[in-house]
């Protein structure tokens, strides 16, 4: 939802990587932003309206990013998108930082700023993250940050390690960078960057996203 410099770059993104993109707008003239030759859907309408969102396909959507120039839009779309039509996966863009707390407090990531917004709404919405870190000159090792599904929440680094063959590089906590150690447990909301053979790609990213108890 919201068809300016953010929902642009990232609609572009997303689109680039080969996802399915709905684009929400109140104006027509918002869309003129969009790259030619966009193939993706372009709904005119209100962001937290049902019946735009519908038409946006929401029933079937897998992430629902809320970047329109209002806090307070983007934050019922957002409720809307959770709590009404249970879109796991939803990033809202919050101006204010005061507000932006009490909503990551409700559950609901908030993320500020054009390029840092579009590559943390990525980060959120897609498994492995918005882009990878590095790839060694071969291009068979690559650095990446990869999604921790919230089964992993109070299990140890190295079991992440010991299920998908993949090293925890570090972890970004809270906007730090933390070095895992033998002790070090996963949290909600950390960040993990992962090295993996670039061909065990996939694997990774299902046993990042798996249940721990799934792999026994």
């Amino acid at each position: 939802m919201g068809c300016g410099r953010v929902g642009t770059l990232l609609a572009e993104r997303l689109s680039h990587l080969g996802h399915s993109v709905a684009v929400v707008d109140q104006s027509d003239s918002a869309f003129a932003r969009l790259p030619v030759g966009f193939t993706g859907l372009k709904v005119t309408g209100i962001g937290f309206d049902r019946e735009t969102l519908e038409k946006a396909g929401i029933a079937r959507a897998d992430a629902f990013a809320a970047v329109s120039s209002g806090d307070n839009s983007n934050i019922l779309a957002a409720r809307v998108a959770r709590e009404t039509y249970g879109v796991d996966r939803v990033v809202a863009r919050i101006y204010d930082p005061r507000r932006a707390e009490v909503y990551q407090r409700l559950g609901i990531p908030t993320v500020a700023t054009v390029a840092w917004t579009t590559g943390q709404i990525m980060r959120g919405i897609l498994p492995m993250g918005a882009q990878e870190e590095y790839r060694d000159p071969s291009g068979a090792m690559a650095l990446a940050e990869v999604h921790v599904g919230s089964s992993w929440v109070g299990h140890r680094a190295t079991a992440l390690e010991d299920a998908s063959a993949a090293r925890v590089a570090f972890i970004t906590r809270f906007g730090s960078p933390l070095l895992p150690s033998t002790e070090t447990v996963i949290q909600d909301g950390d960040v993990v960057h992962a090295l993996y053979l670039v061909a065990e790609r996939q694997r990774v990213e299902a046993i990042f996203e798996s249940r721990p108890g799934d792999l026994i």
